[in-house]
């Protein structure tokens, strides 16, 4: 019996974005677009007639904004959603808004050339839209029983391409604890969940969220706002204190050193590693070399498997590992990797993991 195609509305102002969407899509074998809209006037036209299992949403559009139509679908029918949103600070922040109200997931266009960077991104679409169908949002309230289709996967790189592995003799243990964090799709969410629980006094953090640039600086300045602990985006060279959480700056990757009994934070180019930047893996696995048997690895909901293997290099380097279970994930991928290779001491649920930051 064939597998039933995930059913997907398209719904933006530009005609170029929905021609080359509809193009793109219509070639891949499990999905079907039901249909496209201008707007979400003529979106909710459609959705009368027939409901679709994703939808593809603009978030700046006339008559009605994407975050107003978001939030009205969520109030009436939740329904994975993923934003296709312009690289641009303003839509960066209203993209935030709209993964605050419910959105999957984000993927990014830019003001010129736009044509040939949506086909040049077309995988990244096109997995986006197979992560939100099989996704399990519980404000969504409903998830796929669809097994998510694989994508044929491109060449990647391990952390190998920017630091060769710990030795296995980290350095000494010391009276500063340090908490790695990676997340991808649905991490928005997770973060938010697990930081506002988090008191002044804390460990200090490094997070990796795979977030596109510009979408890391707002990230951190909304989380800063709504937590007791300080949220920011990290820079090179700057320390992690207690009490301070670093964000990945998107576009770049983010690594663990330490000077003396005090660890600093490296942000720096590279090459794709799992096919990202910043990368989970990289952060595991400088954290592993630098800091060992005084750090806690946490792997939270995500597609993929960025972080499994640096999860399991944290654990041999004598880290607490931690990852979220199954029922609390919007994606059940990077903590199922690294749940499948023996990388997590404790499978916990999200409301629990501020735990784990706090008593190691």
């Amino acid at each position: 019996m064939p597998t039933k195609k995930i059913s997907v509305l398209l719904v933006d102002d530009s005609a170029v974005v929905r021609q080359v969407l509809l193009a793109i899509l219509s070639d891949t074998p499990d999905i079907h677009v039901m249909g496209a809209a201008s707007d979400p006037i003529f979106a909710m036209d459609k959705l009368a007639r027939e409901w679709p299992d994703v939808i593809v949403l603009d978030v700046e559009m006339p008559r009605m904004d994407g975050i107003t139509f978001l939030k009205k679908i969520m109030s009436e029918r939740p329904t994975p959603v993923v934003i296709c949103s312009s690289l641009t600070q303003k839509g960066a922040e209203t993209s935030l808004q709209a993964l605050s109200a419910g959105a999957v997931e984000i993927i990014t266009k830019p003001t010129t050339g736009l044509k040939s960077f949506l086909i040049e991104s077309a995988a990244e679409l096109v997995a986006a839209i197979r992560a939100a169908a099989n996704s399990n949002v519980r404000n969504l309230g409903q998830r796929s029983a669809r097994p998510a289709p694989s994508l044929a996967p491109a060449s990647k790189l391990s952390a190998d391409a920017i630091l060769p592995a710990a030795n296995g003799h980290a350095m000494a243990q010391t009276t500063e604890r340090i908490v790695a964090i990676g997340t991808s799709t649905g991490g928005t969410q997770a973060l938010e969940a697990v930081l506002t629980a988090l008191p002044r006094v804390c460990p200090g953090m490094v997070i990796v969220q795979h977030m596109p640039e510009k979408f890391t600086a707002s990230f951190a300045e909304r989380l800063n706002s709504v937590c007791e602990i300080e949220v920011r985006e990290a820079r090179n060279n700057d320390r992690i204190l207690p009490g301070l959480a670093l964000i990945a700056p998107g576009g770049k990757h983010l690594m663990v050193t330490r000077s003396g009994a005090y660890y600093h934070a490296q942000v720096i180019d590279g090459p794709l590693v799992n096919r990202h930047r910043p990368s989970v893996d990289v952060l595991f696995r400088s954290v592993a070399k630098f800091a060992g048997r005084n750090a806690t690895g946490i792997i939270m909901t995500g597609m993929g498997d960025d972080g499994a293997r640096g999860l399991k290099e944290m654990l041999e380097a004598g880290a607490a590992t931690v990852a979220q279970d199954e029922a609390s994930c919007v994606v059940f991928g990077m903590p199922k990797e690294a749940i499948k290779l023996n990388a997590a001491q404790r499978i916990m649920a999200l409301e629990d993991i501020h735990q784990a930051i706090l008593y190691k």
